[in-house]
């Protein structure tokens, strides 16, 4: 297995107090009744989703914003060799310590510690399929990152995204409901005003020279405790499909 790479930091679209949030947090990665309990039981819906319309096996693809690895590790096990970045050093040790004890995808998946935008400059358009999920709320500059993510995809390659509705239904499930009434997330998890839109998000990918694919919802239900994708309601959780032409 390889070691966690590193990259210069300079112009890095990052900000310091989320690295340290995710930082704080990297040792509860792969506890599914830990703050990233969401995540683990999401990833079964959005792994279906992309592999239904990419078709992984065989594919190499970069996650962007990996964290701990579970979606990384999980396009792996359909067979695809993968590539997961990110900017929390603490998050990319906890991936590799999780392959390393699973004792599987050793030559199928590795971590490295780069922007999105410094892989871009260094290996442009050359993944069949790149994920960018719950990342794009957490950075400065959005845009940039979208624009690195059509820089990496080769032609006729895919590219995902998910992330939060900047509407006031989100701000009342994102922000109240799932940090202070259900507690499924710490306080401060997401910040409101960092939200992206479905229009914006879209503006972003064409100008990245992607063309906008499926847009899906996600939903969750307090009472049953499930999450479900839901096309047309985009209003909270949403995920995108764009290809590159």
């Amino acid at each position: 297995m390889n070691s966690v790479i590193a990259a210069p930091l300079s112009a890095t679209n990052a900000d310091p107090a989320e690295l340290e949030k995710f930082s704080r947090l990297a040792a509860k990665w792969w506890d599914p009744n830990s703050e990233f309990r969401p995540l683990h039981e999401i990833n079964p819906l959005r792994l279906l989703w992309i592999d239904k319309i990419a078709s992984l096996k065989g594919k190499r693809i970069l996650d962007v914003g990996c964290g701990g690895g579970i979606l990384a590790e999980a396009m792996a096990a359909k067979g695809a060799q993968v590539v997961g970045i990110d900017l929390a050093e603490k998050s990319l040790k906890v991936a590799e310590l999780h392959q390393l004890e699973t004792g599987a995808f050793a030559n199928t998946l590795r971590y490295e510690k780069i922007s999105a935008e410094e892989i871009a400059a260094r290996e442009p358009a050359s993944f069949d399929v790149v994920t960018c999920m719950e990342m794009l709320e957490h950075v400065p500059d959005p845009a940039s990152v979208v624009r690195a993510v059509g820089a990496l995809v080769k032609p006729g390659g895919h590219a995902f995204f998910s992330t939060i509705n900047r509407h006031p239904k989100a701000f009342a499930f994102a922000v109240i409901g799932a940090e202070y009434v259900l507690k499924l997330l710490p306080r401060g998890t997401h910040e409101y005003a960092k939200f992206v839109k479905p229009s914006e998000l879209a503006s972003y990918a064409r100008s990245a020279g992607l063309e906008l694919g499926t847009l899906m919802g996600m939903t969750y239900n307090p009472l049953t405790k499930t999450y479900a994708l839901k096309s047309g309601d985009l209003n909270v959780n949403y995920l995108v499909h764009t290809t590159k032409a």
